[in-house]
């Protein structure tokens, strides 16, 4: 008897036998389409439900949550309330972390940088620090009224990538990878790139749990790229091992698993044989990958020089393209250190000029090379920053506490509505006043993009129907689509 059934609930056994036979005589007729979508259970994509406009993501995280106010959220009259406190109605007994709960004022701090209006579209937005993304507007899809219950970044950037505060959760690169599959056996469909930013004064924690398959099969969980040494631990073959032995080495164990699935019928059984098999191949395809020496002349002078430095946010740009060419589905960059409790003016230059002209050049580049229109780019933080000010407040040092009630994000490509801006908040950009986009909303948005109803895009798990945005209600914001 299968192992893995005698450890079934009878809840189990009658889920897993109903309307077999009906289901036998249904995917008879139905044919292929069916079967791709039954198969899900076992690991294999399910296909999108409608033709997407977005063949892969390019996903760029700012972690600790990029100050609106600073960036995207024009609000010029803030600069009358200069150190006056922040209205109690603006505020209205919002809940506030302990950071700044036990503040006696809350002095507004107005942003010291230049907004002028980039594009046909008219986006007012920084281009003091963001002249060449400023350049780009009209091919951007700028969103003002993102929002989220999530107050601290833990909860909030997990939150963000896959639903739910808590970890271990599938993310949201690990269902585009379970949904669409993989475009090249010879790399992963979901590769993730954490860069290091020039300014590195209060860095945020990230790990695995952001890139986590939770009960989605292991398969699509993200690898992760190292900027230097091995792309990859343990990816080559260790001194004195040639390839052969090592294919031996591989295909032995793999025997071996194959016999352990039999006998449990454990799906991450399955899983590891994949990966060892995945993990030989890429000893030819990864070399080739991350040589960027060869790149021409015209990819420096978009990126900079910036971009020859390994583990700069250039640098894991243009390696984002270069996976996306080569057929990965899913890249996600975190780009850390937008945690901005104090010196905005010193460290936001900093942040800005990091990440201005690589993802400009990321619009340019895909342009150029025929993919920009099936490339979805995704930049944003888990949360936005409060107009007041964290702690004194002088015109050289201020700070930003968490505020989750109204963030910008923005993306290009890959379906989105290049020109729109989407959302309005009030003039402390502190309450939104105009089209919200809850979290949920957002993924509903970037799944339907992918081809996939949000709503019926699910996977079974403990006698219930997982999904990316859970329970939430939620909708597509189709003022965001072309």
């Amino acid at each position: 008897m299968n192992m893995l059934n005698t450890l079934q609930s009878r809840r189990d056994f009658f889920t897993g036998g109903r309307n077999l036979l009906g289901g036998a005589a249904l995917t008879s007729l139905l044919g292929d389409a069916l079967t791709r979508q039954v198969s899900a259970s076992s690991g294999h994509a399910v296909g999108p439900h409608f033709p997407p406009k977005a063949k892969r993501v390019i996903y760029l995280h700012m972690v600790g949550g990029p100050s609106q106010m600073d960036l995207f959220d024009y609000k010029p009259e803030m600069a009358k309330w200069y150190d006056k406190d922040l209205p109690e109605s603006i505020r209205n007994g919002q809940r506030l972390t302990t950071m700044t709960s036990g503040q006696a004022r809350f002095p507004i701090a107005p942003s010291k940088y230049k907004f002028s209006a980039a594009g046909q579209c008219g986006m007012m937005m920084n281009t003091e620090l963001l002249p060449n993304l400023a350049k780009k507007a009209d091919d951007i899809c700028f969103m003002r009224t993102l929002h989220t219950e999530a107050i601290n970044h833990e909860p909030a950037i997990a939150a963000m990538q896959t639903g739910r505060q808590i970890a271990n959760w599938p993310c949201i690169g690990s269902w585009a990878s379970y949904g669409l599959g993989s475009m090249n056996e010879n790399l992963p469909t979901f590769v993730v790139l954490v860069a290091t930013p020039t300014n590195r004064e209060q860095e945020q924690s990230i790990s695995a749990r952001l890139w986590s398959s939770g009960y989605l099969p292991g398969e699509h969980a993200g690898v992760s790229f190292r900027s230097s040494g091995d792309p990859i631990l343990y990816i080559n073959n260790p001194p004195g091992v040639p390839s052969d032995i090592r294919k031996r080495t591989i295909t032995g164990l793999n025997q071996l698993n194959a016999l352990n699935y039999e006998v449990t019928g454990d799906p991450e059984t399955q899983t590891r044989i994949k990966q060892y098999e995945m993990a030989f191949r890429m000893q030819s395809s990864v070399p080739e990958l991350t040589d960027i020496t060869k790149e021409p002349d015209h990819t420096w002078k978009l990126y900079g020089d910036e971009a020859k430095k390994p583990g700069s946010f250039a640098n894991t740009v243009l390696m984002a393209r270069r996976l996306a060419e080569r057929g990965v589905r899913f890249v996600q960059i975190y780009h850390n250190n937008w945690d901005h409790h104090s010196n905005v003016n010193g460290r936001m230059p900093s942040q800005c000029k990091d990440v201005d002209q690589p993802c400009a050049a990321l619009i340019e580049d895909l342009k150029q090379r025929g993919m920009f229109d099936d490339t979805l780019i995704i930049w944003g933080g888990e949360f936005g920053r409060t107009i007041y000010s964290q702690g004194g407040l002088t015109r050289e040092n201020y700070g930003r506490d968490h505020h989750p009630r109204c963030f910008s994000m923005w993306m290009a490509g890959g379906g989105a509505k290049g020109g729109t801006i989407y959302g309005e908040t009030d003039e402390f950009s502190y309450n939104i006043i105009k089209d919200p986009i809850h979290i949920s909303d957002f993924h509903a948005t970037v799944l339907h993009l992918l081809g996939f109803h949000f709503d019926r895009f699910t996977f079974k798990v403990q006698g219930l129907d997982g999904k990316l945005t859970g329970v939430n209600p939620a909708k597509v914001i189709k003022e965001l689509i072309t």
